[in-house]
């Protein structure tokens, strides 16, 4: 069996030409029909089941007619009738009648093909009216569907042709180009998908059954089984039932139709999934399975000479000339963190290096040079990573950016004012940082700047859109892997619970600000945590703190001593009553952690959270609080993120540059925590993970010459890392923190360059000499 663009590419041909110009000559036909079925014996065009591909065969003749005059076809003897509706019914398809809300309620479902032309009428008509694109006419072989109930017809379903090509689907096929040509008929696509109603769960059900017969009504049409569906989903749809039928996500399209040939991509970017009824196809054409999601290890390609491309060479910016610039000066900050890039660069490019840094921030604001745009590339390989991890918290925090000294900066807004009402301005900064169940960053999955205005849902809108972005990354990944929003006490509120009803993939755990009213009515959140007998206990580790007096409206802080907290565990399932709107109740579970006999003089440990996870029992409490024990990561990253990589010391004119260059910092700041944290947690690694060989050769002559252990690993490297930066490594020291190794890390850098050059040209001159 051979597609139409085979047979077209066949006939088209110039020893085909001859030999359809010498029948014509040689013999005479009464219809164009009699002509197609002597060609297509000619040329053996059958299908699987013997019979003759006329119709193909017909169109790729009247192709050929057009562009030779060697091909003269018999007159037709009827004409052929254009602009012919399809059979509708003129009174539409009546809506079903008491439909229930849940699956199993409905009546009689069933799933029937298309065979006749009532039932085709009735498929016409609900896609005509009902679907968002319409009608179309299906290309090349098709199948159609209805599905039916006691309560009445509830949706349709159309396959026809696959899209002649389409990047993401070769490179996860694995097929060359000829086999593609041969085999493409073997992919089916979900061209029409309608549920009507709002029943739970019946969309995913019915493409389930129609997926499970597909096969055998396609090999009792067309004489063989299709091995691969593949459908789109356009901008604004989750597709989460073709998710829930193990569709699989490949990627985006370029943007173009089946019928743009002038490449105007008018038809947008969708997303495409497959599904696939097994991988013996693959065996068949001696490809080999690739990964339709690629996963990352965390500290995969973070070495110093391919990170940034890595992290930012994808990015879209409108000019590849931007993005190469982008991934350059990404590369030069991230040299000496903290200093300005005219103190990274050197050589004799480096006056060009510097301005075309300024001239990618200062691009104008409504340029491709936005946050979202700088950042894409680095939240693909967050996403790439995190498929790899069994849970990912996804902690939430905002910081502000003080900018007081830059008076004439533009779009600036007030961060804060003190005791004589003076304001003070600068940016707000709410970010999502990944990291895993053991507190390894993975990356920055959003950073958002400004609060917003009241009319759009005031502060508490920053923790809305945060959860919004991390359930449409959620979308990217499989259910093998749980998404849990880590967050501090100013999320606790009513609405941002309710996101995750709505959406359920990503769960929720929030340290409780209030004492909320309970069901039954009278209980309060706090005491019914609290009371009770403990069902557990683990211990926690608390962290010295340095006494701070009062300054400005931050309040006086008294000191703290480092200890390790024994602490008894609670838990309860709750229900946290609507407040004023009349809904229903948000189900969500309490974990109350408390420290037992606190040394004197100290405030007992206390915490009460909040979270959707299911908590049967004590280990699954202890988790909780361990996986809340894990929010300090982000405070440590605005730690590194500020004073790190210097965000506040920057001196451009406008809020928008600003933005832009924290959002190329902010990636920076990840990787030196990656830095620090990989050393201590898998300490065998490789070295070269992280360094180049030319700082590992530095690091190997600095390690000989002052009786240091060699650099063989992530960890002895990391060590003399730490040496660099002040860790003085006695008996009772603590781990080098991050402060620590990013100081390391810029002398290494330098003294890396110094022997660089003594190893180039300090031995030629000896020689010389």
């Amino acid at each position: 069996m051979r597609a139409q663009s085979q047979i077209q590419r066949t006939l088209g041909r110039a020893e085909a030409v001859d030999r359809i110009a010498g029948i014509l000559a040689s013999e005479q036909f009464p219809s164009r029909r009699a002509l197609g079925r002597r060609i297509c014996a000619e040329f053996g065009f059958q299908d699987a089941l013997g019979r003759w591909q006329l119709a193909g065969c017909l169109k790729a003749l009247n192709v050929l007619a057009q562009r030779t005059e060697r091909i003269v076809l018999p007159r037709p003897k009827k004409g052929v009738p254009r602009g012919r509706k399809p059979y509708r019914l003129v009174s539409g398809v009546g809506l079903a009648e008491h439909l229930p809300p849940r699956l199993e309620q409905v009546r009689e479902l069933s799933v029937q093909r298309v065979d006749g032309p009532g039932r085709r009428a009735v498929w016409n008509t609900l896609i005509e009216r009902e679907h968002r694109q319409g009608m179309t006419i299906f290309a090349g072989a098709q199948m159609r569907y209805l599905v039916h109930s006691a309560e009445g017809w509830l949706g349709a379903l159309g396959f026809a042709a696959a899209a002649l090509r389409l990047a993401v689907r070769e490179h996860w096929m694995g097929w060359s180009d000829e086999q593609r040509q041969q085999h493409l008929n073997r992919v089916v696509g979900l061209s029409r998908f309608l549920i009507r109603g709002g029943c739970r769960n019946l969309a995913s059900h019915v493409l389930g059954q129609v997926l499970r017969r597909l096969p055998q009504d396609w090999r009792q049409r067309y004489g063989y089984c299709p091995w691969v569906v593949e459908t789109f989903v356009a901008p604004g749809q989750r597709g989460t039932c073709l998710k829930a039928a193990n569709f699989v996500r490949l990627g985006v399209t370029a943007g173009r139709g089946r019928q743009d040939r002038r490449k105007r991509r008018a038809a947008g970017r969708k997303t495409v999934l497959v599904y696939e009824w097994s991988r013996r196809w693959r065996r068949q054409l001696g490809v080999q399975w690739v990964d339709p999601a690629p996963r990352l290890e965390p500290g995969q390609g973070l070495d110093s000479e391919t990170w940034a491309g890595q992290e930012f060479g994808g990015a879209m910016l409108g000019d590849q000339r931007l993005t190469k610039r982008l991934v350059h000066s990404a590369q030069l900050l991230a040299l000496h963190p903290g200093e300005s890039i005219a103190r990274s660069s050197s050589g004799p490019g480096r006056n060009a290096s510097v301005d075309g840094y300024y001239r990618l921030i200062e691009k104008p604001e409504d340029s491709r040079v936005r946050v979202k745009s700088l950042l894409a590339p680095h939240r693909a390989r967050t996403i790439q990573r995190m498929r790899g991890q069994r849970t990912v918290l996804c902690v939430q925090d905002g910081s502000d950016l003080r900018y007081a000294r830059r008076p004439g900066c533009k779009g600036l807004e007030v961060i804060g004012r003190n005791q004589t009402r003076s304001k003070t301005k600068g940016l707000h900064l709410h970010l999502t940082l990944a990291v895993t169940a053991e507190g390894l960053p993975l990356g920055v999955l959003r950073c958002g700047f400004g609060t917003p205005t009241k009319q759009q849902g005031g502060k508490s809108q920053r923790w809305i859109d945060g959860y919004r972005d991390t359930a449409k990354a959620a979308q990217e990944l499989t259910r093998r892997t749980q998404l849990i929003a880590v967050m501090d006490r100013e999320a606790d509120f009513l609405d941002l619970f309710r996101e995750r009803d709505r959406d359920g993939r990503v769960e929720i755990l929030v340290r409780a600000k209030h004492n909320r009213n309970l069901r039954p009515k009278g209980a309060k959140l706090f005491a019914k945590l609290a009371g009770g007998k403990a069902a557990g206990s683990m211990q926690v580790q608390v962290e010295g703190l340095t006494e701070r007096p009062k300054a400005s409206r931050k309040r006086a802080r008294p000191a703290r001593k480092k200890r390790l907290a024994s602490c008894e565990l609670r838990y309860r399932r709750l229900e946290l009553p609507d407040t004023g709107q009349g809904g229903e109740p948000v189900t969500m579970w309490g974990v109350h952690l408390v420290e037992v006999d606190p040394p004197t003089g100290e405030q007992p440990v206390q915490w009460y959270l909040l979270t959707s996870l299911e908590v049967t029992g004590a280990d699954s409490a202890e988790r909780v609080v361990g996986h809340y024990l894990q929010r300090w990561r982000i405070e440590d990253y605005f730690r590194v993120l500020k004073t790190g990589c210097g965000v506040q010391r920057t001196a451009f004119r406008s809020a928008v540059r600003l933005q832009r260059d924290v959002a190329i910092k902010s990636v920076i700041a990840w990787r030196l925590m990656v830095l620090t944290l990989l050393g201590r947690q898998v300490p065998e690694l490789g070295a070269d993970l992280l360094f180049t060989q030319e700082e590992l050769e530095f690091l190997r002559d600095y390690a000989h010459e002052y009786q240091f252990p060699q650099p063989d690993n992530l960890g002895a490297a990391m060590h003399l890392v730490a040496h660099f930066g002040g860790h003085r490594d006695r008996r009772h020291d603590h781990p080098a923190g991050h402060q620590t190794i990013w100081r390391g890390y810029n002398r290494l850098t330098t003294a890396t360059v110094g022997h660089l050059v003594c190893s180039k040209w300090g031995a030629g001159r000896r020689e010389k000499g």
